[in-house]
C-alpha cells in the first residue's frame, strides 16, 4: 500500500514519516538543550560514548564527576573516546584569531585533555583531527546530539539537534560516518 493511503495528508502534516522522524528535538543554541539531557545521555549508555567537539571543554564545567563516570562506564565495557583539535595545529591558531577571546580554543582542548589526563589509564582513547573544527557531534549509543557551528559563533551560541537512528542511512547514520572516518583518520593525543 501506498504511504499516501496508510498516511493521509492530514496525518502526515502532524506525524513525521521521514528521515527527520530521527530528529527528536532542536535548540536554537547549543547551551538551551538541558544539562539533564546530556546526563540522562551520558549516563544511559551502556556500548558507546564518542565525544567528537573540537575542545569539549565545556562538558567538564557543566557535568560534575564526569572523569569518574566516564571511567565507571569503560570498566563496565563501554567504549569511549574523545576526538578534539590539536591545540598546536594552524587550523587552531586560525580559529583563535576568528573567536578572539580570552579562553583561547587551545587553552580550552588543553583543559580537556588535562581532565582526562587525571582519569588515569582508563581505557578512555583520545585522538586529534582538525577536521570537525565547523561541526560537533556527540554520540551515546543510538542517540546523537549534532551541533554545526556557525561562522564566528562560539559552539554554545550555535544550533543543536538531537537525533535518535531509527534505521539505516539517516540523518543518525551520516553524522556517524563522517565522526568515524575523522576518528580514523586522527591521530593519537597523549592527555597532557
Amino acid at each position: 500500500m501506498s504511504p499516501d493511503v496508510l498516511w493521509p495528508k492530514a496525518i502526515r502534516s502532524a506525524v513525521k514519516t521521514g528521515h527527520d522522524r530521527e530528529i527528536l528535538a532542536s535548540y536554537p543554541y547549543r547551551n538551551a538543550c538541558p544539562t539533564s539531557v546530556w546526563a540522562r545521555l551520558i549516563d544511559g549508555s551502556s556500548k558507546s560514548l564518542t565525544f567528537a567537539g573540537y575542545t569539549n571543554y565545556f562538558l567538564w564545567q557543566e557535568h560534575p564527576r564526569l572523569g569518574e563516570r566516564l571511567a565507571a562506564k569503560t570498566a563496565a565495557g563501554c567504549s569511549v573516546r574523545f576526538l578534539v583539535g590539536d591545540p598546536a595545529s594552524d587550523v587552531t591558531r586560525r580559529r583563535e584569531e576568528i573567536e578572539d577571546v580570552p579562553l583561547t580554543v587551545s587553552t580550552r582542548i588543553r583543559i580537556t585533555l588535562d581532565a582526562l589526563g587525571k582519569i588515569g589509564d582508563s581505557g578512555i582513547e583520545t585522538r586529534f583531527s582538525d577536521g570537525h573544527i565547523a561541526l560537533s557531534v556527540f554520540l551515546f549509543d543510538d542517540d546523537m546530539l549534532v551541533t554545526p557551528h556557525l561562522s564566528s559563533l562560539l559552539g554554545h551560541e550555535s544550533p543543536m539537534l538531537h537525533l535518535r537512528r531509527l534505521g539505516e542511512d539517516g540523518l543518525y547514520d551520516r553524522f556517524a560516518s563522517h565522526v568515524t572516518a575523522l576518528w580514523n583518520e586522527g591521530r593519537p593525543a597523549a592527555s597532557q
